[in-house]
């Protein structure tokens, strides 16, 4: 077997932290994910392995959250709290406190930054910490479920070891956390592709929203509306990310891959399977650069969890020509439902409403074009 090239990014100890019960966020879906590739032989083998989280240090912490913040979150993780902790957003509906809250945030967030570690400094070519992507946190504001954003902080540790850094934001919400960590930064360049902010939390990421200073056409928003499939998403993926990626050229990647687009999940409203996103990180991966990979959202667990193992399966170049065919198929505003392989069966949307959605689409795309793509040279 040769060296390690492939990282899976987990340990048992993350099995023991738990949100309350009724938080729609559940931390098992890396554990459920590694299961189902366990019993496909998918997971260990070759050039895979599995690499243990290393918690954050609050030195490492400190490259993007406040002293005060982290303070914060370890006094609340004791059981103490003050009623101005909610201004924080800490104690509220999506960001609840429990305990051991900063024992794993911290080692949820530490597993992104030990994936950023294997391909800085070991030579894989990809890593995948399906229990990070808390792009929502802010440097002293938690918010989205997310307590320490784990993608800011890797991307610092990258940026700050001369490394360019291309982070591609997935989720169906924007990652308006990460957004504010570079967003007067060019050594970062965030683009974020998910639903508007019109109809869904965090209520921003317009494709206005450019950069600022030095950082001014280093990121780049693609709200797309609700009701958004998965060709139409492809579409604007295709048309904007490829050039963009090319005329950066990074050195590593940073990749969010949030399930919660997929049309079964209950805190969003894109119609898309799990087919896009297998389609279109072979694109990421052609230009060449490490993968640094997150999970991210995803609020149906079964249905996360098959979507983590099959772009696992994707990454890692392993995925059954099989299970490929498996997605061919297609339902008009079907049931995503499916017991075949591990990708979904595809669903599209259908007359004057996905006339009137890709229209909107393409104006956004052509929009960035237009104001963005010409600061690159393209």
């Amino acid at each position: 077997m040769g060296s390690p090239t492939f990282a899976y990014v987990h340990s048992p100890e993350m099995e023991l932290y738990h949100y309350p019960e009724s938080c729609p966020f559940k931390t098992e879906r890396a554990g459920l994910t590694r299961g189902i590739l366990l019993s496909s032989g998918s997971f260990t083998g070759d050039n895979r392995s599995e690499v243990a989280p290393v918690p954050l240090s609050e030195t490492e912490l400190r490259l993007f959250h406040t002293a005060g913040y982290i303070e914060r979150l370890k006094r609340v993780s004791t059981g103490s709290f003050d009623v101005s902790d909610l201004r924080a957003g800490l104690g509220t509906q999506d960001t609840p406190i429990f305990a051991d809250l900063y024992t794993y945030a911290t080692l949820a967030s530490g597993g992104t930054t030990t994936a950023a570690r294997l391909v800085m400094d070991r030579g894989f070519r990809m890593a995948f910490n399906p229990s990070g992507g808390y792009h929502h946190a802010c440097a002293d504001q938690a918010g989205g479920f997310c307590y320490v954003n784990d993608v800011a902080i890797a991307c610092f540790v990258l940026a700050n070891a001369g490394k360019k850094v291309f982070c591609l934001d997935l989720d169906v919400h924007h990652g308006n956390g990460t957004q504010a960590a570079f967003y007067g930064d060019p050594r970062v360049f965030t683009v974020s592709l998910h639903e508007s902010g019109k109809t869904l939390f965090p209520w921003g990421g317009f494709e206005t929203e450019i950069g600022e200073g030095d950082g001014r056409g280093f990121n780049v928003n693609v709200p797309m509306p609700a009701g958004t499939d998965d060709d139409i998403y492809s579409a604007a993926f295709k048309e904007v990310v490829p050039p963009l990626l090319s005329a950066f050229s990074p050195d590593v990647i940073v990749l969010e891959l949030g399930m919660d687009v997929l049309s079964t999940d209950p805190l969003a409203h894109f119609k898309m399977t799990n087919n896009a996103f297998a389609d279109l990180v072979p694109l990421v991966m052609k230009n060449g650069a490490p993968i640094v990979a997150v999970g991210g959202g995803g609020y149906t667990p079964d249905h996360t969890a098959r979507g983590w193992a099959l772009l696992w399966t994707v990454m890692c170049g392993i995925e059954p020509e099989s299970d490929m065919s498996i997605g061919m198929g297609g339902d008009f505003l079907g049931n995503a439902e499916w017991s075949a392989g591990l990708r979904d069966k595809r669903i599209y949307a259908m007359g004057d409403e996905r006339e009137r959605i890709a229209s909107e689409v393409a104006a956004t795309v052509e929009y960035v074009k237009k104001t963005v793509f010409p600061m690159h040279g393209i």
